[in-house]
Order: C-alpha cells, then structure tokens, then sequence
C-alpha cells in the first residue's frame, strides 16, 4: 500500500461530511493496525499532498509499525522535513510566538499552556526512520508536524523554556 492508495477516500471523506470515522474504519485504513493519530495526521489531513506524495509515495505502508518514543531536543533541533518542504520548518522557527500565539482555538486549545507548563507541544507529531524512504539515510526525518517542529526551534534559539525530551509518534520498518 502506498500514500496515493488513500489519496481519493481521505478527499472523499473530508468533502462529503463523513469525516475521519468513516475514513479511519474503512477496511484498507484499518487493515495497516496503525494509531488512531498517526492515521488522522499522515493519511487523512495529508494523503492527497502532493508534497507529501513526492517525498513518501514510495513507502509501502503496510510495512512500517508506529511506536511512541522520546526525542531529544538536540535530535529535534538537527532533525530534517522532506524535499518538498525544505525550508518551511524555519518559516515557522523565525517567529514561534506567532504560531504559539494563532493556535488558540478548537482542537489547538492549550497549546500555548502546553509549551509554557511543559516545554512541548500538545500533540505528538510524526516521524519517521529515514531508512524507510527512497533515498535512504540514517537518523529520523519529520513527516508531520512541521510548525509543532518550528516553534520549538525558534524557541530553542529564543533560550525560551523548552523541554529536554519529547514524545512523537516514529514509524519504523517492521521486523
């Protein structure tokens, strides 16, 4: 299975109102046994992305298992994003007040608690072993969450508190 394989039914589900339930049951979502998260931020909000087809359209997603790990910061800070999203990582670092600061509403309540009482994010973002991807290399690279990413860069820079460890979602080839 590829990210292209759930390009139509994440476009579908997102327009016609049956929303990420019916996406996340359907049977070739729910045959990959990945979390419920890792599904909603990769596949649904990004599986027609053409951004995001370029860099890991070529995955066979049936092979790669999804953990929670910690990351250190150092790791984070170094960590690279796709091709196609070379660069927007430091958009985001050049101004983290703002980003903190615009996610105030819905889902994106807290957040600015969230990096204030713990030096985080509110939600895991998503990475991923780059030994999985085309062009393989070692270490991790960021899939998803890419702002999340930049605050804590610009952060970082900015002294401002941040925490020495943080939890993400890593996909990691299966054994």
């Amino acid at each position: 299975m590829r990210l292209a394989d759930f390009a139509d039914l994440a476009v579908s589900c997102r327009e016609n109102l049956l929303r990420f339930e019916r996406f996340r049951t359907n049977a070739m979502v729910s045959s990959l046994q990945w979390p419920d998260d890792v599904v909603e931020q990769f596949l649904y909000d990004h599986g027609d992305n053409d951004a995001f087809l370029r860099d890991y359209g070529d995955i066979d997603l049936s092979r790669v298992q999804w953990d929670v790990e910690i990351v250190p910061v150092g790791e984070l800070v170094e960590m690279p994003t796709g091709a196609s999203d070379s660069g927007c990582i430091e958009e985001y670092a050049a101004d983290p007040d703002h980003w903190v600061r615009v996610r105030n509403r819905g889902i994106h309540m807290g957040v600015a608690q969230c990096w204030e009482a713990h030096g985080t994010w509110k939600r895991w973002p998503i990475l991923i072993d780059r030994g999985l991807l085309d062009l393989p290399g070692s270490g991790l690279q960021i899939v998803e969450g890419r702002t999340r990413i930049g605050v804590l860069r610009g952060r970082h820079r900015q002294e401002a508190f941040v925490a020495e460890r943080h939890l993400a979602w890593v996909g990691r080839s299966l054994a």
